[in-house]
This record gives C-alpha cells, sequence and structure tokens, in this order.
C-alpha cells in the first residue's frame, strides 16, 4: 500500500497561492506536534492525540495528511535527510584543511549526531520500535540504516589513523558503528538535568577513544582477574535456569509477551498483540497473568535477579576498579547474548522513562550508585582516568558504553566483543 502526499493543484488562484505559505507553515506545525506526542507517548499516539495536541480536528488535520503513517513518513524523512545533512558537512570538513584536530572532529561529527537525534527523537524511537506496517515505505525508512553518517565517522577515523592519533590495530569499521549508534542513542537519554547533547556526546567520545584506564593492561592480565572469575562463575548458573513446560499457558504467555516487548517496545504493545502470539484468547491473558504491568515485571524479575548477582559478585571481589569495570562489560556481553529481549525490553524502559521512576527489574537506580562508587574509588586511587561534569553523568554514560551494541557482539562473538569493549571503555583507540 503506497501513502499518498497531498499535492496542490495546478492551475491555482492568487488567493490560493498566497495561501500556500500559511499550509505550508501549518503542515510543518502540525510535523512539529506529532514529533512530540510520538517522543512522549511512543507510536501508539493517535491521530486524535495528534490532533488535540496541535488545537485541531481529526478533520482538519486530514485535510494534511491522509494518515497517521504519512506522518510518521514525513517526520522518517525529515530525519534522514538530517542525517544525510551532517554527513555532508563532515566529510567536507575533512577536506578542508583547518586547525581542528582528528579528536575535535570526532567530537564535533559525535555532537552533531545526537543532537540529530535529540531533534528528531520521534524518529528515533521509531527505527527501534516500530513495528512492521502494511507501508512499505514507512518499513524501509523505518529499517534504514544511518549508512552516511557511519561511513563519514569512518573517514574521520581513517583520517585519524593515518595522522597517528588513531591505534595501529583497532578495527575501524566496528568503531565507526559503535560510535555512531551511541551517539543515536545519547539523544535519547533522559539525564532530567538540563545537561546538553554536546556535553553528553564529548564524554562518550572521551571515553570511547581515550578509555578509563590510566594504566591499561593486555588482554592476558584482565583475563585473570577475580573480578572477571567471578562474573564467569555467575554467567555458569544462568544456563541452570529450568525449561518452561509447552502446555504451559502461562509460560507461553511470558515468552510472547518477552518477544512483542522486545520487538516493539513495552509501551506500545498491547494485551491483544500478546494474546494473538501466544495463540490464547485476550481473557486467558488476564486470568492467568494480569495487566501488562504485572506480566512486564514477571518477565524481568528473574532477568533482573541474575544480572544483580553477576554485579554483586563483580564488586565483591578483590579486584581494581577497571577489572570491576572488565568484568561487568563481560556480564553485559552474556546477558544481551542470552537474554536479547530482556535486553531490548530494559534498553527501551531506559531510553523512554524518567530514571527517578520505577524501573522494571534492573534497579537502574542501584546500579547507577554502585557504578558512582566504583567509578570515585577507581578515580581516587589513580585506577581511572577521566574528565567529567559530574561523576553522576559518568557513572550513567559508563553504564550506557558498556552495552555493546547487538549487531557488533553477532559479528564479533562473546570474545570478540570482549576485546572491542576494552579497547575503547578502558584502554581507548587513541594512540597513548
Amino acid at each position: 500500500m503506497a501513502i499518498k502526499r497531498r499535492a496542490d493543484a495546478s492551475g491555482d488562484t492568487p488567493s490560493a497561492v498566497a495561501g500556500k505559505p500559511a499550509r505550508r507553515g501549518r503542515r510543518t506545525e502540525i510535523l512539529r506536534t506529532a514529533a512530540a506526542v510520538i517522543a512522549s507517548s511512543g507510536t501508539r499516539a493517535s491521530i486524535q492525540g495528534i490532533a488535540d495536541a496541535a488545537g485541531l480536528s481529526p478533520g482538519s488535520l486530514y485535510h494534511h495528511f491522509d494518515s497517521k503513517e504519512a506522518i510518521l513518513v514525513e517526520l522518517m524523512r525529515d530525519y534522514h535527510s538530517d542525517l544525510e545533512r551532517i554527513a555532508i558537512e563532515a566529510r567536507s570538513s575533512l577536506e578542508q584543511p583547518g586547525s581542528s584536530t582528528v579528536a575535535d572532529r570526532v567530537f564535533e561529527l559525535g555532537a552533531a549526531i545526537a543532537k540529530c537525534a535529540l531533534e528528531h527523537r520521534a524518529a528515533v524511537q521509531m527505527s527501534l520500535f516500530q513495528a512492521p506496517t502494511a507501508y512499505p515505505e514507512l518499513n524501509e525508512l523505518v529499517q534504514r540504516k544511518a549508512i552516511a553518517v557511519e561511513e563519514a565517522m569512518l573517514q574521520t577515523l581513517v583520517a585519524g589513523r593515518w595522522s597517528g592519533y588513531i591505534r595501529s590495530d583497532v578495527s575501524l569499521g566496528p568503531l565507526a558503528d559503535r560510535l555512531c549508534q551511541t551517539m543515536l542513542h545519547a539523544g535519547l537519554e533522559h539525564l532530567g538535568d538540563g545537561t546538553q547533547p554536546e556535553e553528553v556526546a564529548r564524554l562518550l567520545c572521551t571515553i570511547l577513544t581515550i578509555g578509563l584506564a590510566a594504566h591499561p593492561a593486555t588482554d592476558e592480565v584482565w583475563d585473570r582477574s577475580a573480578a572477571l572469575a567471578a562474573a564467569a562463575e555467575t554467567i555458569a548458573t544462568w544456563s541452570e535456569q529450568p525449561i518452561a513446560d509447552p502446555d504451559d499457558k502461562a509460560a507461553r504467555i511470558r515468552e510472547a509477551a518477552r518477544e512483542q516487548f522486545g520487538l516493539k517496545g513495552y509501551e506500545v504493545t498491547t494485551i491483544r498483540d500478546i494474546a494473538a502470539a501466544a495463540g490464547l484468547a485476550t481473557g486467558t491473558v488476564y486470568q492467568l497473568i494480569g495487566p501488562k504491568e504485572e506480566l512486564l515485571a514477571t518477565i524481568m524479575r528473574s532477568f533482573a535477579e541474575m544480572v544483580g548477582e553477576g554485579w554483586q559478585a563483580v564488586l565483591r571481589s578483590d579486584s581494581s576498579p577497571v577489572e570491576k569495570l572488565d568484568a561487568l562489560g563481560w556480564i553485559n556481553i552474556n546477558a544481551l547474548q542470552q537474554f536479547p529481549d530482556e535486553f531490548r525490553i530494559q534498553l527501551a524502559w531506559l531510553r523512554q522513562t524518567p530514571p527517578a521512576n520505577i524501573n522494571p527489574g534492573w534497579l537502574f537506580v542501584n546500579r547507577l550508585d554502585d557504578m558512582k562508587v566504583l567509578l570515585e574509588e577507581g578515580i581516587r586511587i589513580g585506577d581511572i582516568r577521566i574528565d567529567s561534569p559530574s561523576t553522576e553523568l559518568l557513572a550513567r554514560c559508563v553504564i550506557d558504553v558498556q552495552w555493546i551494541p547487538e549487531n557488533i557482539l553477532r559479528d564479533a562473538g562473546r570474545r570478540g566483543a570482549l576485546i572491542h569493549a576494552r579497547d575503547t571503555v578502558l584502554r581507548g583507540v587513541a594512540a597513548r
């Protein structure tokens, strides 16, 4: 099904021509309003809700857009257009000799991507959680990767290698991908303290390029740490979880909900979606599990307990702060591989819900406190080196960059992902 864009008729009268700027302005206002509504409530937002927020009747809104999907298409087009512009500007700056260092150019590009994500928050959310629709163009736009900015980032990193800034043993492709994904997600963070995306982008770029470890060790040394051994011992218990009985309807519901939440995001998924995926009646879901909130809590409880136990085992180990950061990264890599749906649910929650709210399982506030204590100790004893506006912001950024993107884990494998995490978060990719 194609989405039709309303075109002004040819042969307009002077009065009709004079009215075009006003109509274009109203159309832009509707798009801006729709973006704000979707950013706050997800793609479940209705035409009625968008019209109400814009001060229009649904009929008046349909005069500008044929459907909600037409609005979503326009939002995605604008988002990709801005990414293309950012990529062109970044490539152009590489061709112009100047005083900017490679580090500055990496930050400038990263900050531009983060700012773009903030301005197009609704589009970024759709690219993460929009389920397939009957509209091919919308599906294509939602699934389109940020290839242009990734290529621009790769060219910037190549220039950095030529100049001697980037280490020769670091794979630049995954690094460019990681930087771009991290910056896009940075635009979705709910920091709640007025922190600007440029500030977050600079800190994230600093962590990934300079690294946190004041005295980086080899892989062989970190492989022998007590913290990594504690993490491995906890991870080994995850495979001992009982296998659900296929005839257990409650287990079928939980499995279907886990898949739907991971695919669409918690906010958009309905009990009807879950019931259909489980092959059961909606009433059966309510009878066996209860409301959606309880279903989410049930799914995330065991995941949270397993990951939380891993964190506590690592933090109790007789290891340095950097070794503990390394082991926490290993916990996250294995959690992502073994529980991808729960991981997606958790990331969606962290990026769509203010952190002050109760978390569905991972207990973000507790983990944030743990990370702040760990970083403060590392900085105090000289194990960690970093300049940050606050420990709070640093802890949030470290938690964020410890989560390796799924495609990098899939391509590199667990061991390769661990080396990548060490090369970025701990050692840094910049030559020392």
